[in-house]
C-alpha cells in the first residue's frame, strides 16, 4: 500500500479545480457561443479536456477509456461544434461537471502505482513532445488543460462583452 501520494495527483486537482472554478455563471446558452474569429465553444474546451485526459491516463496504457456516445466525434483535436449534426448528443452542463470530477479519482486508484511504466511505442503529442509513462502523460496534461482554461477564461470575456453591446 503507497502512503505518500505522487505529487502529479495534488497538481492535476488543483488545475482540475481551476477548470471547474471557471464554469460558475456560465449558461447553457453561453456555453454554446462561439466568440467572433473563432471556432469553438465553452462547452467544446471542456468536453476536449476531458476527452485528452482520457486518452492521455488510460487508452495509451491499454486501459478501458470512458466516453460518452459522441464525445470521439464531438471533442477530439480538430473538431469543432460548427461541424456537429444536429442530431448529436450534447452533454449538458452538470454532465460536463460530473465527468470532469469524476476523472481525478479514476486517474488516481488506476494509476497511482504505474506512474513509471512504459507505454510502447511511446506516443508524440501534436506539439512534438514524446511521452513514454503515465507520470509524464499526466504531467503533460498540466500545460494542455491550463492552455485550454485561457481559452474559456478569453472566451467568458469575450461573450460577456458582445453580450452588452
Amino acid at each position: 500500500m503507497r502512503t505518500i501520494e505522487h505529487y502529479l495527483f495534488k497538481q492535476l486537482a488543483f488545475v482540475r479545480g481551476q477548470t471547474l472554478k471557471l464554469m460558475d455563471g456560465v449558461t447553457e446558452e453561453t456555453a454554446d457561443r462561439i466568440p467572433d474569429g473563432f471556432r469553438n465553444t465553452i462547452r467544446w474546451q471542456l468536453g476536449h479536456i476531458y476527452v485528452v485526459l482520457e486518452r492521455f491516463a488510460f487508452q495509451y496504457l491499454g486501459l478501458p477509456i470512458r466516453l460518452p456516445e459522441g464525445f470521439k466525434e464531438q471533442f477530439e483535436y480538430g473538431t469543432t461544434p460548427l461541424n456537429w449534426p444536429d442530431s448529436a448528443l450534447v452533454p449538458t452542463l452538470p454532465e460536463l461537471e460530473n465527468l470532469l470530477k469524476d476523472q481525478q479519482g479514476r486517474i488516481r486508484d488506476v494509476l497511482d502505482l504505474r506512474m513509471h511504466e512504459k507505454i510502447v511505442p511511446p506516443y508524440t503529442t501534436s506539439a512534438g513532445m514524446t511521452l513514454e509513462t503515465p507520470e509524464q502523460f499526466l504531467s503533460f496534461n498540466l500545460y494542455h488543460e491550463g492552455m485550454h482554461i485561457s481559452i474559456i477564461k478569453l472566451y467568458k470575456i469575450l461573450l460577456r462583452d458582445s453580450s452588452s453591446m
